[in-house]
């Protein structure tokens, strides 16, 4: 049987928005990636709370490397849900005004925003806010803050996404869309080595052209995808598996510092996160199907929201309990400091959000 019409999905069209209506697995593969970025930001922050070679430190650097998939999750996701939109109805007018008003204003507001947040909190001098070019660096490469390139990469894959439309349009397979994808993928890494020259490869769409290759194919076959990942499921997470073992001991030497192939750095991860958006969206339908853990979608409608608040969160955070200690007290333990930041990194964003909401102020933070 194939998976159900989900008619929120012509009105819902980017990965990171709210929904309106009933719960659907898209909000679900919302909630998961974005529980993912938190956990993965907040691992990172509280390494720094853990002793040097302590089974902490290794707990919390093992699960930030694995955990390194979101935002290709949430580029396929927006391929899949616009190319599904346009199929639908080619309005492109209508396309790109909506992702002027739901990707580019939030990027230059909330850029703003966290270049005033990090002189605030002594992380940069003021009068870098008057440099012009210091804002091509923050504007042309999502570095106001660690976290905004990937609303520059979105906004880059939004005028992408209309010139893959003919293979959505050819019904390309899943399956080769993902070999496609990594291919295309490699071919990038290869000719950005020998001829482009990227200063920052990472912050443009170029590097992650697999996941919207791929979410461009499931879009156009969304109603088939239950079955699909029903049947190719053990493959997928066979594939994952094997490409995650080959990347996670290079990421964490990566992260120690040491010396890498960082082509082979490159492809394995690629190779890891690109099917891990497959995996994220079958698990999405398997909650939805149960009804199980709706705390997951709910948190899911708000996921844009979360995902913008949560860093100056971390960083108060941070702020308020520095890795020495506060007062002459000893320092924050690791674990507990972990689980805090990712407790006060969900519940803090989500009620801002909420109230945001409740006094219409949505459309001017975040363009929905």
């Amino acid at each position: 049987m194939s998976a159900p019409d989900l008619t929120p999905l012509a009105s819902t069209e980017q990965p990171l928005e709210q929904a309106p209506t009933a719960l659907t697995p898209v909000d679900y593969f919302r909630g998961l990636a974005i529980l993912e970025v938190v956990l993965h930001h907040s691992s990172g922050a509280a390494r720094d709370y853990a002793a040097d070679g302590s089974a902490a430190l290794l707990f919390l650097t093992v699960l930030n490397r694995v955990l390194h998939f979101a935002v290709p999750g949430f580029l396929f996701l927006s391929a899949a849900v616009l190319t599904r939109s346009l199929l639908k109805s080619p309005n492109f007018g209508r396309y790109f005004w909506r992702r002027v008003v739901r990707g580019a204003w939030p990027y230059l507001l909330w850029t703003v925003l966290y270049l005033l947040w990090s002189a605030w909190l002594g992380d940069r001098p003021w009068d870098d806010l008057l440099k012009p070019e210091k804002w091509q660096l923050w504007l042309g490469y999502g570095k106001g803050n660690y976290h905004l390139y990937f609303l520059l990469v979105a906004l880059e894959s939004y005028v992408v996404l209309p010139f893959l439309l003919p293979l959505a349009r050819g019904r390309l397979r899943i399956s080769a869309a993902l070999g496609l994808g990594l291919a295309v993928q490699i071919g990038i890494y290869w000719l950005n080595k020998y001829a482009l020259h990227l200063l920052y490869p990472a912050s443009t769409v170029l590097w992650y052209l697999a996941p919207v290759i791929l979410g461009t194919a499931v879009g156009a076959r969304w109603n088939e995808f239950q079955d699909w990942w029903t049947l190719r499921r053990s493959r997928v997470l066979l594939f994952t598996a094997a490409a995650l073992a080959l990347h996670l001991p290079l990421a964490l030497a990566f992260l120690d510092g040491a010396r890498i192939n960082p082509w082979l750095y490159s492809a394995s991860g690629w190779a890891y996160t690109t099917p891990m958006a497959l995996v994220v969206l079958g698990a999405g339908y398997s909650l939805w199907q149960r009804g199980r853990l709706k705390w997951v979608g709910v948190l899911g409608g708000f996921s844009l929201q979360i995902y913008l608040i949560h860093p100056a969160i971390l960083e108060g955070l941070e702020s308020l309990l520095p890795t020495e200690g506060v007062a002459g007290l000893g320092a924050a333990p690791a674990l507990p400091m972990f689980a805090l930041m990712v407790l006060v990194s969900l519940a803090l964003p989500f009620g801002m959000a909420k109230l945001l909401a409740r006094l219409k102020l949505s459309g001017l933070f975040f363009g929905r």
